[in-house]
């Protein structure tokens, strides 16, 4: 048989002597029947498939990030990414140190800083700080529309409007916003009497004129407005027509309190049924009951809790205050820490209200003439009744 060389030198035999003849038998033992892997290429991981843009995208997200703290760059760690956002922070970047705090308020503090050119600061006194701290829990800001907050308790002559005025004067003095004092006791009430009365006009008037009223600079000459910036809406002096003063017409006066005011203090009534009690305790955000010093008026302040409770107001209940009286009678032969500690079981805060000669007149309340304990108190007051307003 002939042998053919090709080009490599390397023999081939003729193709047609590799293909079988045909109608020839083919052994089948002599077939190999295994399949061949030869030709199929295997990849290794130096081979592996490149992936598309998206999956190197993912790859990049998910791949572990350094975490940047505070600590480590007062470390002067060196970060191989650049730092987030998150990273510039107020106590970061501030400058707190001396020659960038806030010049002393008052007193030889202050004398001193400028008498060193001003390379001397102390910062302010412990009592200035104290004081500044109060005025930042009063002056917190709201959200959303008007707070209001009711004032009341079923027993007369606890000192109802007295807190009331001094509650509204100390949010007044601090807030930037509005507040006002409406009176709405159906019997004959006192509130528009401690402050400097500056209008003849009362709840009644701003239901008769609810219409009319354009604006906020019609609604102010219906009020009364205190140095401290409290404007009081006074009730009706003849009682006959205060007992008419009902539900009604407290969501007139509410509703438009609502509209130029950001805290609504309501003065209410001793008598806890009365129809005006419905819509000012649905309205309520926030409330401050008060109790006199002596045990019948501990035991009503109380009473009126469990009415509360026992009525669906258990929530407004805990987040209350309770404002105490200790100017009451009888108050010198309780044990009043047994008092506040009751009250302290069912509220969420309780304040003493010292006695004060010019509270005890009964006349216009001046808050910048009242004992420093009262002013104190007052404004103790006013932050707690802020704080809990603010979450609601």
């Amino acid at each position: 048989m002939a042998v053919f060389k090709g080009r490599s030198g390397s023999a081939k035999a003729p193709k047609a002597a590799e293909q079988p003849l045909a109608g020839a038998s083919i052994d089948a033992a002599s077939v190999d029947l295994t399949p061949s892997t030869s030709s199929i290429k295997v990849v290794t991981e130096a081979t592996a498939i490149v992936p598309g843009r998206d999956s190197v995208e993912t790859d990049a997200l998910n791949r572990d990030k350094p975490t940047y703290l505070r600590r480590d760059s007062l470390r002067g760690d060196i970060f191989d990414q650049p730092e987030p956002a998150a990273m510039l922070t107020a106590e970061r970047l501030i400058d707190v140190s001396a020659r960038n705090r806030q010049p002393p308020e008052s007193g030889f503090r202050r004398f001193l800083y400028f008498l060193s050119f001003k390379t001397i600061n102390l910062g302010d006194s412990l009592r200035v700080r104290e004081r500044k701290a109060i005025d930042a829990r009063i002056s917190i800001p709201f959200d959303g529309g008007a707070k209001f907050v009711p004032v009341l308790t079923r027993k007369g002559g606890v000192g109802k409007t007295t807190v009331t005025t001094l509650l509204g004067m100390a949010m007044a003095m601090v807030r930037e916003d509005r507040v006002i004092a409406i009176d709405a006791n159906p019997d004959r009430c006192t509130l528009a009497e401690r402050v400097s009365k500056s209008t003849r006009f009362t709840v009644r008037d701003v239901v008769n004129r609810a219409a009319a009223i354009d604006g906020f600079t019609d609604f102010s000459t219906m009020v009364s407005r205190d140095v401290t910036r409290l404007d009081v809406l006074a009730s009706d002096s003849d009682p006959m027509l205060s007992e008419a003063f009902d539900e009604g017409d407290y969501n007139v006066v509410a509703d438009m309190a609502a509209r130029y005011y950001s805290v609504v203090l309501t003065d209410c009534g001793t008598g806890i049924v009365h129809s005006v009690m419905r819509p000012t305790l649905q309205r309520a955000n926030g409330l401050v009951i008060v109790s006199g010093g002596s045990v019948d008026e501990a035991r009503l302040a109380s009473e009126t809790l469990t009415w509360l409770e026992a009525n669906g107001y258990g929530d407004l209940v805990r987040k209350s205050v309770v404002a105490l009286n200790t100017a009451t009678q009888g108050t010198n032969l309780v044990n009043l820490s047994e008092i506040e500690q009751h009250f302290k079981s069912r509220v969420r805060a309780v304040v003493k209200i010292p006695y004060d000669p010019a509270l005890a007149a009964g006349s216009v309340i001046k808050f910048a003439e009242l004992n420093k304990g009262t002013r104190e108190a007052a404004r103790e007051l006013a932050a707690l009744v802020v704080e809990g307003i603010a979450r609601s």
